[in-house]
């Protein structure tokens, strides 16, 4: 087999790399579809029973408002309990902080928070209920599972950012369509799903999470003047502070209970207002007050948690009820409950179940045909998602004729199941009316008919809310075969540089030690990482846990190296003379004290957070910080802010060159660093985030100032720097003959001065942008990281033969894997950083804020792509077989070869191996809470990979090849 070229390994690599894109593309758009709705809305006909090839009335479109509305109302047989609708949305609000949690009160500082609110609970005024939403929880989606009651597709959460219009049935367009006139204040979102319906409206963005008093106060600025006003029916007010409070602070933030408060003076001054036109004669007005999703802990939300889940419906308006702490419902059941409550039909993809409580004060027959109502409804959305319902032709084909007439235990497939409680209903329900007016009807057979239903309903619910959507198989085969071949050829193209570097033969260099020959303990247990992660991707605990393995691995890893330097230190005792091992000693003891540098380093960073999902409460670094208070926080963080900048400004100071381009660099990144510490003094702060003019122009500054620096650096680096036989980076003087007539035809040591100069712009770039965006605790940590960067980065270059090149390279990864959870990152979407995202956007920018959040989320894997070229300058590569003919393509894939295959191959084989578990996951029953958002997180460590590696082989390629053309053709600066 022909040797690779540089063109021919380029080619290759950017093909296979291509081909996953493109089959990870067919995967995911195969594998989360937008779940499939039934196409048009409810009309006339949903208050028929279902029949054989039923035809929709079309005429109902044609109608007049009014004419529609009083058709609806004659036919459905229940009159509207109420004339107006306010909905209160109190985004992120969880129900445990107005209900309590486990049938308890809630905490002492939440219920006087909330004292109005409070005591219409305790007289029966209101009635409250902990709505569990579905994942994923954020506010889009909760919002259209609100007026649709349908559980939308997984990638909803992608949408959330993009908001696109609602075609699906839903109540507003219900609403419209009987002529009511809706006025919304608040959240943009519900201007972008329902465009042109609102008669007057006040958006406001819901992504800026620094602003905790302006959104609201946006929308209760308008709220007198609406609330006098009788030219509305819906009136929406959606309310985002408290959601901005839990992003910045947290639950336990200072400003959560005065939030809560807030709201509370708004819901008085609603209810006031009820009260006193119901008084005037001016119709019922219901007030509902909900959330659309909970929070954890930090104040974020997006996964499945019990505190995410957890939110709040409260009806105000309804009969007294008596109320109970632990009431629970689904948030889907709210669409068909106000659907009926309001006299129009129940939107047709609604899978959720009317509101027991809200319907206690009908009379026995309006219940039921309430209950024959909803029924008939998910009986509809039934026949259209199973072909083989044995009543799907009901009343042409008698249920009868499947079961006995005696049966009653219902214990049979899913359709018969189904089917059989739907005909035990429907028969207790004639029998009633049968008796109806007769001596012999009884409380009982209402009673009866009335579970019988609610039995039928609750289990037609649950089976079509968990049934996964059908997926187009050949598109998922296609994509999984697409990827697996672009793995095949990555992993084609690192055995060959394998077998061409460490088994070149009688080509090999003399000097090569013979242990690169074997199979050494550290090279198995690298290899056994990407087994035991493929391993543990089958199970759902594991997914959940993942930061125990990454720890435990690169623990292991440490104490390997440990290992080896240990018995090279002695190795060298007994085999050398005194001066050889006097020097060579002195190097080990070095590296013995690097490895020592990540063990502790390492063992600091494990206890930072205490991520995962299942123990969280446990205590840890970051908790012990938090409760010592915000000024133990504030001293740490400036701590490791300034030794942080001190190191980088150290090795770009410490470089003897004193050019003027290396002189703007250092000028640059300290003037950088400056003003990075200026913003945390004056303007960072543990518990608020500032929403202040100048901190957002400050942070512009840093941006700016850290683009040019950084971009300079790169571009102009290789075109100034000045030939000559100075070393700015640690070397190893024993390079061979055959290494120095190369480098005279190549500026080897240029090449690598410059590498190192730009490796180090890239390394305190990346650490100043993190000291603006990560939270104040997380500080710490990327100081940790920076030191364990250098303290690996030297102990590999002082190494020499002893480990392979591709054993560091792929080590280097795993420590970024590993570092990405001690930043505090899980497997959940809760912990993605929303509030750092608007750091220095003094409006809301989908695109920006979504760099920063990716910024974040990604700090630690991308610190060590970027690292990788600081790692090439330094590594010593004179003992690898060059050849004799070689040119300036084979020394830039000596260089750049491992650095950049051994990441792009172990993340194909975890993203490939992660593909076929979620496909064989996908009737699991955790499938959208755990392996879904665990898919996500690797495909965008994918992208974070992709474009690390195109940073470094872009660098090393440039700076190349524009040294090559200066020697060629001399410049002088």
């Amino acid at each position: 087999m022909a040797p690779l070229t540089c063109t021919k390994l380029s080619l290759i690599t950017i093909a296979g790399v291509v081909t996953q894109i493109i089959g990870l593309s067919f995967f995911v758009f195969g594998f989360f579809p937008v779940k499939p709705a039934l196409p048009g809305t409810s009309g006339s006909e949903s208050f028929y029973v279902p029949a054989c090839d039923f035809v929709s009335n079309q005429s109902d479109t044609t109608l007049p408002s009014d004419q529609l509305k009083s058709l609806y109302q004659e036919l459905s047989g229940i009159p509207p309990s109420f004339d107006r609708l306010i909905l209160m949305i109190v985004d992120g609000l969880p129900a445990e902080f107005v209900l309590g949690k486990d049938g308890k009160p809630p905490n002492k500082q939440f219920k006087e928070a909330m004292p109005y609110t409070q005591s219409l609970l305790a007289s029966g005024s209101a009635i409250g209920y902990h709505a569990k939403a579905a994942p994923p929880t954020v506010t889009m989606p909760r919002l259209k599972a609100m007026v649709s009651g349908a559980i939308g597709g997984f990638l909803d959460v992608a949408f959330n950012f993009n908001t696109r219009a609602m075609t699906d049935d839903n109540l507003l367009g219900q609403f419209f369509k009987i002529g009511w006139k809706m006025v919304m204040l608040g959240d943009e979102t519900w201007l972008k799903l329902f465009p042109g319906l609102f008669k007057r409206h006040d958006g406001v963005s819901s992504f800026y999470v620094k602003d905790t008093v302006q959104v609201d106060q946006n929308v209760s600025r308008h709220l007198g003047d609406e609330l006098s006003k009788d030219d509305w029916d819906l009136l929406i007010l959606h309310y985002l502070g408290l959601d901005h409070v839990g992003h910045i602070g947290g639950r336990n933030s200072v400003l959560m209970a005065p939030k809560m408060k807030e709201m509370d003076e708004v819901v008085k001054l609603i209810h006031s207002s009820i009260n006193q036109s119901q008084g005037n004669g001016q119709g019922r007005t219901l007030l509902m007050i909900v959330s659309d999703h909970g929070m954890t802990e930090n104040g974020n939300h997006g996964g499945s948690t019990y505190e995410e889940t957890d939110t709040l419906a409260l009806f105000i308006g309804l009969r007294n009820h008596v109320f109970d702490y632990a009431s629970v419902i689904n948030q889907i059941d709210i669409a068909p409950t106000l659907a009926l409550l309001f006299g129009v039909p129940i939107p047709k993809n609604n899978v959720g179940v009317l509101i027991r409580e809200a319907f206690d004060s009908l009379k026995e027959d309006k219940h039921l045909r309430a209950l024959e109502l909803n029924s008939w409804q998910l009986l509809r959305l039934l026949q259209a998602q199973l072909s083989g319902l044995p009543c799907r032709n009901f009343p042409c084909d008698a249920f009868y004729d499947h079961q006995s007439s005696g049966s009653t235990d219902c214990n049979h497939e899913t359709e018969d199941m189904l089917c059989c409680l739907y005909m035990e209903a429907t028969t207790l329900y004639t029998s009633w009316k049968s008796k109806r007016g007769f001596e012999s009807a009884s409380n009982k057979d209402y009673s009866s008919a009335a579970a019988a239903y609610y039995k039928f309903l609750k289990s037609a619910s649950e089976w079509l809310s968990r049934r996964s959507t059908d997926k187009p198989v050949k598109l998922l085969a296609l994509g999984l075969a697409t990827m697996f071949v672009s793995t095949v050829i990555l992993s084609s193209l690192m055995f060959c540089r394998l077998r061409e570097i460490y088994h070149g033969g009688k080509q090999q260099s003399l000097n090569l030690n013979d242990s690169m020959n074997g199979w050494s303990l550290d090279e198995t247990f690298i290899l056994s990482v990407i087994l035991i992660l493929v391993s543990s991707m089958t199970s759902s605990s594991m997914v959940e846990e993942e930061h125990y393995i990454w720890y435990f691995l690169i623990s292991t890893f440490y104490l390997l190296l440990l290992r080896k330097t240990a018995q090279s230190l002695c190795a060298v005792r007994f085999q050398s003379s005194f001066f050889t091992q006097n020097g060579q000693s002195r190097e080990g003891y070095f590296r013995m004290c690097f490895v020592f540098l990540l063990l502790t380093s390492g063992r600091v960073l494990r206890g930072w957070h205490q991520g995962g999902v299942n123990w969280t409460s446990l205590p840890d670094i970051s908790k012990w910080l938090e409760q010592a208070g915000s000024q133990h926080v504030k001293s740490l963080q400036l701590i490791s802010a300034f030794l942080v900048i001190s190191i980088g400004l150290f090795a770009l100071f410490s470089i003897e060159s004193k050019g003027k381009c290396f002189q703007m660099v250092r000028l640059s990144f300290l003037i950088s660093g400056l003003l990075v510490l200026l913003h945390i003094t004056k303007y960072q702060d543990y518990t608020f985030s500032s929403t202040n003019y100048g901190a957002t122009l400050l942070v512009q500054i840093i941006y700016a100032i850290l683009g040019v620096a950084t971009i300079g650096t790169v571009v102009a680096l290789p075109w100034v720097i000045p030939f000559s036989t100075s070393k700015i980076c640690p070397t190893d003087n024993t390079i061979s003959p055959l290494f120095l007539s190369i480098h005279e035809k190549f500026p080897l040591v240029e090449l690598r001065d410059s590498l190192y100069v730009i490796g180090w712009a890239y390394v305190l770039c990346w650490c100043l942008l993190q000291l603006l965006l990560q939270q104040p605790i997380n500080t710490t940590p990327i100081l940790l990281l920076l030191l364990q960067i250098l303290a690996g980065t030297l102990y590999f270059a002082r190494s020499g033969t002893h480990h392979k090149e591709w054993v560091e390279i792929a080590a280097f990864y795993y420590l970024g894997m590993a570092g990405h959870f001690a930043l505090g990152n899980t497997n959940t979407l809760a912990t993605i950083d929303v509030a750092g995202a608007f750091i220095g956007i003094s409006s809301h920018s989908t695109l920006l804020s979504g760099i920063l959040m990716f910024i974040i989320t990604y700090a630690s894997p991308m610190f060590i792509l970027l690292s990788l070229v600081m790692y090439i300058s330094m590594k010593n590569m004179a003992h690898l077989v060059i050849p004799e003919k070689a040119g300036p393509g084979d020394h830039l894939m000596m260089m750049l070869g491992f650095s950049c295959l051994v990441p792009l191959v172990i993340n194909s084989i975890l993203l490939t191996a992660c593909t076929v578990v979620l496909l064989l996951m996908q009737n699991h029953l955790f499938v959208w809470s755990v392996f879904s958002p665990k898919y996500l997180y690797v495909c965008a460590t994918a992208v974070c990979t992709y474009i690390g590696i195109f940073i470094v082989a872009a660098t090393g390629f440039y700076a190349y090849f524009v040294l090559v053309m200066r020697k060629q053709k001399p410049y002088s600066c």
